[in-house]
């Protein structure tokens, strides 16, 4: 049993107690009231107690003594050995033979009949102490159920002797146990932890979504935890998409689940089941999530009924309905029939005219033929719902746009809508599908199906050799096209079929075609690609938006056309609450290569949540990439540790392996910053493996990126230079690398101690030549301290080191500025005195010690003793490690390895290592082999 703790104390208690004693369980359907009788029964055997079990039956409700026949009956053997008047009252309730024939006086009374009980009982414990065991007896029939309550108040007296009664029931239920005054244990639904539990318990690979809608509709019902998992599952192997599965009218429930409200909601009048129905349809008494359509929902009237019933509450606003459970607004809508469920959308939509997407939800149920002007409305509300971060309602009100169009162009521009939106909502399955259901001619080479085709393969396969063949293909001959409308329009002839909604026309088919091919031309990171990239957008002068040749400049080669665009990006900052989820990551992917992620962040910050919860999820994905880098760039690394673990479990989770791959680069830069240097080759090598064979240098120049970082921070400094000159040679800034410019100081540093000084003199004055330093705050950060480093004369290098301190936001960017500090600080203190090396190496020593940079952190350690100041032993924080962190580090002290820790505590042996890195700078150690040390040394301060 899950949880339970308080309840399974009082039951403990109420078995070992010496005397008799009665307790009710009170609590609603399903909520596990029988389990917790199995579980008290189960205490008494063990304890040796007698147990009789018995269930009350609806259908026997009306049969006087029915219930206490069914409870007694395995103990009526004894009866021969009462007096004869308690065995001729036995008798006459139980309908046996002469006795009751001679009954004239009509049936006992329930203080002769209970007095009768307790002598059967007290005569069955002789021997032993007897547990009664009574479940659902508020369908117990008066009769006996009047007894019960008799018999139950004498027990704790000793009127039987160890006599105890256990029953069971429902909230929502009466019956004569409500005012019977025995002892009662409420038994409310299951805490949030408990929930999960054991749902996990249970359903160990049930998938994230459809676990969240399980615990959301639930809400802490055992039932419903144990029973809604496979019904749903099966549901959504039918094609259905997990979040479809719920939505403001709940989830369709099993018959079991059902049966738990069914008799008392067929109980109600009409006009009340219609209430509860508008109600359920229109989410009332729900509360708000990301993504729910907005606005006030419809406010139940008149339905006291549903109230008395237990199916409603009164809310907080007065005169407010709610319903009592989520599962009740299932059942109701689940009850009614198909025009009953039209009738009220009808209803509703008129009530909603003032709110397009509430309006559009119900139109879109309540419509059942061709109807473009309810096809508009759907069109209309999905963009509005896409910016707002509800891009899943979007796909499902574009696809029943295009199901009611009356015109075929207009059905295959909403399906091909509808495909675009579900690309971004990473169901890249689902867009393919939605392309193949367009019954139009062509439809299947159609631009559409090249979208669709293009990301499923690029996100999910990481193809981008034949992905930029076919985008490519798809947009010559769409600008064909284009060009072949253009001249129809100077003949005076139309340009567009007749029909054909403005909102998605051929120009913005085109440029998401565009934005495709540059998103595929940056993951390859291949010259020749974006030549080809650039020279097909050379061939489409006006069609072309501003905002594509943006991202064309800066995610090619912001070396030598970043510059000019980095005003658009600061502009367009002000601006992301109007643009959809994709084209604000779009700007943030412009804002990182230009260095200004800090004017985006606030806003990815606040959106995120959502996007991944209801809106668009790849579009999510690529927001938490981003956080996780500027995180990374000012240096709160455990911060972006987290973010960046976060979004690789997701990645893994939707299937977009080329995301996951991107999160595992991330991290391994992250790992290696830190010191981390297993950690960072581990993930390094996952990176290499996967993208190196399919051509993705995005990612490679990443690994490149991470092996010089870890590198570096080992003191190996020709593996460093091997890894930097894999991204370009010294001296010059290789086309279409991005991460040429970022690795800059890496290249400088590793060559300057491999006693290549030349090679990093040239490589530091081509970033000044290439102007670098115009390009972005950091560029010229590093740009100007990789001349510092180089320079021949010191007090050149003094006053460049200077200037690289005084650029305005140096300061954003810490890590870089205590490398520059560090390596002059080394240079002064070689060649000057040792007071004016201590004013460059103890603030590095100190920012490197605050960034938890641990190999930089030795080195500025290092340096600053030999200018002679007395070296400081890192201070261990072991009161800041949690339980569990404390617990996985004396496992791995032990020696035993992350799977083995995993699998006694239940975790990933990912998730273990996660802590472990967390722990180790608590500690103020950097390997593992250090722990038991650290481990001994912090149990001896503190016992001293």
């Amino acid at each position: 049993m899950v949880g339970r703790e308080d309840e399974r104390a009082e039951l403990a208690a109420f078995v070992a107690s010496a005397t008799g004693r009665a307790l009710v369980l009170r609590g609603e359907a399903g909520v596990g009231k029988s389990s917790l009788l199995g579980h008290g029964a189960a205490l008494a055997e063990r304890e040796g107690h007698a147990v009789v079990r018995a269930a009350g039956v609806e259908a026997e409700s009306a049969l006087p003594y029915a219930g206490l026949h069914q409870l007694l009956h395995p103990l009526l053997d004894g009866a021969a050995r009462l007096d004869d008047g308690s065995r001729a009252l036995l008798d006459a309730v139980f309908g046996a033979g002469s006795a009751q024939r001679g009954a004239q006086d009509g049936p006992p009374s329930v203080m002769a009949l209970g007095i009768a009980v307790l002598r059967l009982l007290s005569l069955a414990s002789a021997r032993r102490p007897l547990l009664l065991v009574l479940d659902d007896g508020q369908w117990l029939d008066d009769s006996s159920a009047d007894v019960c309550g008799f018999v139950g108040r004498r027990l704790a007296g000793g009127a039987a002797g160890p006599v105890k009664l256990l029953v069971s029931v429902r909230t929502d239920a009466v019956s004569r146990f409500d005012t019977a005054a025995l002892p009662e244990l409420p038994v409310a639904a299951l805490a949030d932890e408990d929930a999960a539990h054991l749902l996990d318990h249970r359903y160990p690979d049930l998938g994230r979504g459809l676990r969240r809608i399980v615990l959301d509709q639930a809400r802490g019902n055992p039932l419903a935890l144990l029973e809604l998992p496979a019904h749903l599952a099966s549901r959504a192997s039918d094609g259905l998409p997990v979040e479809d599965l719920a939505d403001g009218n709940g989830v369709p429930l099993p018959r079991r689940l059902q049966g738990l409200f069914g008799t008392r909601i067929a109980a109600l009048d009409e006009r009340v089941r219609e209430e509860l129905l508008k109600g359920a349809l229109d989410g009332a008494g729900t509360p708000g999530r990301a993504g729910a359509v907005p606005g006030a929902r419809y406010r139940m009237r008149n339905a006291d009924a549903a109230v008395a019933a237990g199916l409603l509450d009164t809310g907080a606003v007065a005169g407010e309905f709610v319903f009592r459970h989520p599962l009740v607004r299932s059942a109701v809508v689940q009850m009614a029939t198909p025009e009953q469920r039209r009738a009220a959308h009808l209803a509703l939509a008129r009530l909603h005219r003032g709110n397009l997407e509430r309006r559009a939800t119900h139109l879109a149920a309540a419509t059942a033929g061709p109807d473009e002007d309810v096809a508009g409305i759907l069109e209309a509300a999905a963009e509005s719902a896409t910016r707002r971060g509800g891009a899943l309602s979007a796909v499902t009100w574009l696809t029943r746009a295009a199901e009611l169009s009356e015109d075929p162009a207009d059905r295959s521009r909403r399906l091909a809508d509808a495909a675009f939106v579900a690309g971004h909502a990473a169901r890249p399955g689902q867009a393919r599908q939605l392309v193949r259901a367009d019954p139009a001619p062509g439809a299947a080479g159609s631009p559409a199906s090249v979208l669709a085709a293009a990301y499923q393969s690029l996100y999910q396969d990481g193809d981008v050799r034949s992905t930029h063949r076919q985008v490519s293909a798809a947009i010559e001959k769409l600008r064909d096209e284009l060009r072949d409308e253009l001249r129809d329009e100077l003949r005076g002839e139309p340009r567009h079929e007749p029909g054909a909604g403005p909102a998605t026309g051929p120009e913005e088919v085109l440029t998401r075609l565009v934005v495709l091919l540059l998103a595929i031309s940056q993951y390859s990171g291949d010259p020749v690609a974006w030549e080809r990239t650039h020279a097909l957008l050379a061939s489409m002068p006006g069609l072309v938006t501003e905002r594509a040749r943006l991202y064309s400049a800066t995610w090619s080669d912001v070396t030598r056309y970043g510059a000019p665009w980095a005003e658009p990006v600061r502009q367009a900052a002000a601006h992301l609450p109007d643009l959809e989820p994709w084209d604000v990551t779009r700007l943030g992917v412009a804002a990182y290569h230009l260095d200004m992620l800090d004017l985006y962040r606030p806003h990815l910050q606040r959106i995120v949540e959502r996007e991944l919860e209801t809106g668009a999820v790849a579009a999510g994905m690529v927001m938490l990439h981003q956080i996780t880098l500027d995180r990374t760039a000012v240096g709160e690394w455990a911060e972006a540790e987290e973010t960046g673990q976060r979004g690789l479990d997701l990645a893994l989770e939707h299937g977009h392996h080329l995301f996951a791959a991107q999160s595992r680069a991330y991290l391994a830069q992250l790992a290696a910053l830190r010191g981390r240097t297993g950690r960072a080759r581990d993930l390094r090598s996952e990176v290499e493996a996967w993208a190196r064979p399919r051509g993705l240098g995005f990612l490679t120049q990443l690994a490149d990126s991470a092996g010089a970082t870890a590198a570096l921070g080992s003191g190996d400094h020709e593996a460093a230079y091997l890894h930097a000159v894999g991204i370009t040679p010294p001296g010059t800034f290789r086309p279409y690398a991005y991460q040429a410019p970022r690795t800059l100081l890496d290249l400088v540093e590793a060559a300057l101690h491999t006693g290549r000084a030349g090679e990093a003199r040239a490589h530091a004055l081509a970033a000044r030549d290439a102007g670098l330093p115009a390009v972005s705050p950091r560029l010229a950060l590093i740009t100007h301290g990789a001349l510092a480093m180089t320079a021949e004369d010191v007090r050149e290098a003094a006053e460049t080191v200077e200037r690289a301190a005084s650029q305005p936001d140096a300061a954003r960017f810490p890590f870089e500025l205590a490398r520059i500090r560090l390596a002059h600080g080394i240079r002064v203190s070689h060649v000057q005195d040792r007071a004016a090396a201590r004013r460059y190496l103890a603030p590095a020593a100190e920012a490197f010690e605050r960034l938890g940079a641990a190999g930089w952190t030795g080195r500025a350690r290092a340096a600053l003793g030999a200018t002679g100041v007395p070296p400081r032993a890192p201070v261990p924080d072991p009161a800041s490690l949690t339980w569990q962190e404390r617990r996985i580090a004396d496992l791995a002290a032990s020696g035993l390895t992350n799977k083995e820790i995993g699998s006694r505590m239940h975790l990933s042996p990912r998730t273990v290592g996660s802590h472990l890195y967390r722990t180790f700078p608590k500690l103020g150690i950097t390997t593992r082999a250090a722990l038991r040390d650290a481990l001994s040394r912090t149990e001896r301060e503190a016992r001293v």
